[in-house]
């Protein structure tokens, strides 16, 4: 199992890092593009690193859930079918993932950012208002495959799968950014939820780490839902292409070899 000692410098990085991972996932999905750096360039080894994020990450994404829920923001026929996609495509994506390489994987992203970026450009109309009237039936089948395809991708490589749940659900679904962005927040819960059982049975979470950063997650997430129920579509499209140009932005930088987390 993997060690590592906690200095006052651990928390000045992680802590901040994770309160604007929390906001900006809790919006519009991507949050762990900023987060798990974070733990990195502090010094915890790459699986400690991964197993805190996922305990953090759990526990803010859960605040930001009840956020959404509690405003009537989640469209739950949609979101609890997709969050049972996500269970089974994460366990999937992860079983697949440790078969590629690291090369494979940031080229399968370099092709999928740019395309989610031109969905998202096309459905710049898109507004708070649902749009289309699936039967119960179309509407859970169509969220169960979503979740099932969306959870390959966050086990096999897990950036940006917030942002993507959240655009599927809009232009698959017809519901409106805001209510996409709630039901995106539950889905992604149950992979994370998946994810941290893994590690803790693996020995893989520092809690004198991550019980900080849980707390930073919770307050970013909590105001990152404000901010999002508050602004309606706009203000989660205009995070959408900030997540986006991000994850490009590190992939590049990792494929060419500048930075190697």
């Amino acid at each position: 199992m993997p060690t590592f000692t906690p200095t006052v410098w651990t928390y000045l990085i992680v802590c901040p890092l994770v309160f604007l991972a929390g906001f900006v996932d809790s919006v519009a999905g991507g949050g762990g593009v900023i987060s798990l750096p974070a733990y990195l360039i502090a010094g915890l080894p790459p699986k400690l690193a991964m197993g805190t994020n996922k305990l953090a990450n759990g526990c803010g994404t859960a605040t930001s859930v009840f956020k959404y829920a509690r405003s009537g923001k989640i469209a739950w026929d949609c979101a609890l079918p997709a969050a049972i996609g996500c269970l089974l495509g994460a366990t999937g994506g992860s079983s697949l993932a440790v078969h590629l390489k690291d090369d494979v994987l940031q080229i399968i992203i370099l092709a999928a950012l740019p395309i989610a970026a031109i969905i998202l450009i096309l459905a710049r109309n898109r507004t708070d208002e649902d749009t289309k009237s699936l039967s119960r039936t179309k509407t859970i089948l169509y969220s169960l495959l979503i979740g099932l395809g969306l959870g390959v991708y966050d086990g096999l490589i897990g950036p940006g799968t917030g942002t993507f749940l959240t655009i599927a659900f809009s232009l698959v679904l017809g519901i409106g950014l805001l209510k996409s962005s709630g039901c995106a927040r539950t889905a992604n819960l149950a992979s994370n939820i998946a994810s941290l059982i893994v590690f803790l049975l693996d020995g893989n979470v520092l809690f004198s780490v991550g019980i900080p950063a849980i707390c930073c997650s919770m307050l970013g997430n909590w105001l990152g839902a404000r901010y999002a129920i508050k602004g309606g579509s706009r203000k989660i499209r205009l995070v959408m292409f900030f997540v986006l140009g991000l994850l490009f932005l590190k992939t590049i930088l990792s494929f060419t070899g500048v930075i190697d987390f």
